[in-house]
């Protein structure tokens, strides 16, 4: 790909990132003034540039979280993230001098809180409307997450909300578990997880936790539901056990909760999990991401749908502790999936 180049974010399979590959994430926040789209853009003194709030993620740090503290430490914003924009790829030199590759990921968001208080290396916040940003920006490479922003808002997909589905973390094997397998709990790499889920879905303002009642899913979602002050709501027809009895009561929840249009989390088994990643399917997008694949020389934009994701990880399976976020436009009947992004657990 060449210097500077920019690919649609959106997975249908999580890929790992080269280690000579410098990841960094940030965010587009956007508002309404007057009905009039605006983003918020920040200057850097240090270099005199204008461009979106970004840094490189810390040790282990997810890229969402990585996202919203990069937006809060250069904006003052807190902000909730929403479908994904093109990720930038370009060329630097490292600390010792060696040219390099920074890969940027990035996202709309909205602001939910904050004073605007600057407190790293920023001087500046503006918010501009769709042209002036693009005037004003120093990169042309930033362009990229713009133009993605304003077709998804011509497009009626830019307000969505998430639907985020989990796959328990890693538990007691079976064979070492002496009682019954639904009070298996995590291992210590489980919880572990667990704790790292808290920010991951705090990225995406999850307001509502559904959970198997199986101890291992429960205790994944658990340390999130105490963080947020939110109730963990038990459905045992997201258990193995209530799957294998009632196979209807699984797909049901997860219609319950496209009607409800609240930001939530639904933990659940492998054996369940197929069944409402392809019942997500059916009602999302079939066209591929908006993003622009001319700068895709691997024409990866062809797998990028959210419908093709949904159904690749239905058939090959999420991994334990993987989170996959379904970003969502409507409620109930209207409901429809735009945009799809996977996080594996490391």
């Amino acid at each position: 790909m060449p210097s500077g180049a920019s690919r649609p974010f959106a997975q249908a399979s999580p890929r790992a990132v080269p280690d000579t590959v410098i990841p960094a994430a940030g965010a587009l926040p956007w508002r309404r003034r007057r009905g009039v789209l605006e983003v918020a853009m920040v200057h850097r003194p240090r270099y005199d540039d204008w461009a979106w709030a970004k840094g490189k993620l810390e040790p282990a740090e997810a890229w969402p979280v990585a996202a919203v503290r990069e937006v809060l430490e250069e904006t003052g914003f807190h902000v909730r993230l929403g479908r994904t924009l093109p990720t930038s790829d370009y060329s630097l030199q490292d600390q010792s001098g060696q040219p390099t590759t920074k890969q940027c990921r990035y996202w709309a968001a909205e602001v939910v809180g904050g004073d605007g208080a600057l407190m790293n290396e920023i001087d500046e916040v503006a918010w501009l409307e769709v042209n002036a940003a693009a005037a004003r920006l120093s990169y042309p490479r930033d362009l990229d997450q713009l133009h993605s922003l304003e077709r998804a808002d011509r497009a009626g997909a830019l307000t969505t909300w998430a639907l985020v589905i989990v796959r328990h973390a890693r538990s007691r094997s079976r064979s070492s578990w002496p009682d019954a397998d639904p009070l298996r709990p995590l291992n210590a790499r489980g919880r572990e997880r667990a704790e790292a889920l808290v920010p991951i879905l705090a990225a995406y303002g999850v307001s509502r936790v559904a959970t198997s009642p199986s101890v291992r899913c429960l205790d994944t979602v658990l340390p999130y539901a105490v963080a947020a002050g939110v109730r963990a709501r038990l459905k045992s027809g997201l258990s193995e056990e209530g799957f294998a009895e009632r196979p209807e009561r699984a797909p049901y929840h997860l219609t319950r909760l496209l009607e409800r249009g609240n930001a939530v989390v639904v933990c659940s088994h492998g054996p369940v999990l197929p069944v409402l990643l392809e019942q997500l399917a059916l009602i999302a997008d079939p066209e591929g991401t908006d993003e622009n694949d001319e700068n895709d020389e691997n024409d990866e934009n062809d797998e990028n749908t959210a419908r093709t994701s949904l159904t690749k990880a239905a058939h090959s399976g999420m991994g334990k502790g993987e989170v996959l976020v379904a970003h969502l436009v409507g409620t109930g009947v209207q409901a429809r999936v735009v945009d799809v992004e996977r996080h594996p657990s490391p």
